[in-house]
């Protein structure tokens, strides 16, 4: 069964005993600095619409206090909001009862946080096991369908190992094993490689990618590093102050970015290992005469540039997933993806 979108509709989080009575006044233009100061509340979300698709990677992305965190644990009601919705398969999970929230957050969802959350005392299966420990699945399935995950995630051999005999790195592949056993639809990922070294960081961005084009889970990524948001997601949401300032592709945040402020964020962000070809192709104006040199449109634009110089043409077609034509690119188009026409 293909994986459900999530839709957030105008989600608001006011932190304080009156949240609800100041959503009005933030919605009419109160900034957060006046709501702290005049009125002793933290503003945490402000009017947050952001859907995101089932079976691909979003990415929130932002700086520290952007309100990213508090916005991932909206969706398995860690949090509850002081306003708006979380729609999963047209229910809103803000208006679950104790026991319907239960179960969305025991079968439908499951987090890999940023600093492991192992057990110390229960060894990596037993720790990969857990959540079906806690749903009541016998002891001979539970553990068998956390050896297959161990295995995927690269950690067989180390299934009786304890938490304090891995490396960071390998722990982080046990909270992925763990997430991923529990089979949920929903992958909640709130900073979870930002405590890694940045070798061992892009070693799991590559896991993660790896296995997403096989398991299509609903995966929301929080990070606060531009090049894991344009690396990992499918699509990117920029917080600042509670507020998304932009939304869409890597080519529409690096292409077209919003503001200033995003501007800033994309200025030294290496396009040609960015951008997508798809992002830059035109029609196929006749389909008989296309051209014969043939890119996929997942390739970034330093492959595409490579594929077309070695074989000494200008234009090419991009194929899609299903390996048809989809686009054509030229060479001269992507050339002119790489420079930045505001420097």
């Amino acid at each position: 069964m293909a994986s459900q979108s999530i839709e957030i509709r105008s989600l608001y989080k006011i932190f304080g005993p009156r949240g609800r009575d100041f959503v009005d006044a933030v919605t009419k233009g109160m900034s957060k600095t006046e709501l702290n100061k005049e009125h002793g509340h933290v503003l945490g979300l402000k009017d947050i619409n952001i859907s995101i698709p089932g079976g691909s990677i979003t990415v929130i992305m932002g700086l520290s206090g952007s309100g990213k965190s508090t916005l991932i644990r909206h969706i398995n009601r860690l949090i509850d909001p002081t306003s708006g919705e979380v729609l999963y398969g047209g229910t809103d999970v803000c208006k679950m009862n104790e026991e319907e929230l239960r179960e969305f957050r025991r079968h439908k969802t499951a987090m890999v946080f940023q600093k492991f959350g192992l057990l110390p005392h229960r060894t990596v299966l037993q720790n990969t096991v857990y959540g079906l420990e806690i749903q009541g699945m016998p002891k001979s399935e539970r553990e068998g369908r956390a050896d297959i995950w161990i295995k995927r995630v690269g950690l067989e051999g180390f299934s009786n190992h304890y938490p304090n005999q891995l490396s960071g790195g390998m722990q982080q592949r046990v909270g992925l094993a763990r997430a991923l056993t529990n089979d949920a639809d929903i992958l909640l990922m709130d900073e979870a490689y930002s405590a890694l070294d940045p070798l061992i960081r892009v070693d799991m961005q590559t896991v993660l990618l790896d296995l997403q084009k096989e398991l299509k889970k609903t995966v929301v990524f929080i990070t606060h590093d531009l090049d894991e948001a344009l690396r990992l997601g499918d699509k990117i949401a920029i917080l600042r102050d509670g507020e998304v300032i932009q939304q869409g592709t890597a080519a529409d945040i690096v292409l077209n970015p919003a503001n200033d402020y995003i501007e800033a964020f994309v200025k030294e962000v290496n396009r040609g290992r960015v951008i997508r070809i798809d992002a830059l192709m035109e029609p196929l104006s006749n389909p008989a005469g296309e051209p014969s040199v043939r890119i996929p449109g997942s390739h970034n634009v330093e492959e595409g540039m490579r594929v077309m110089t070695e074989n000494n043409v200008t234009q090419a077609t991009v194929t899609g997933e299903n390996g048809m034509p989809a686009g054509r690119v030229s060479l001269e188009g992507l050339v002119r993806c790489l420079v930045r026409t505001n420097d």
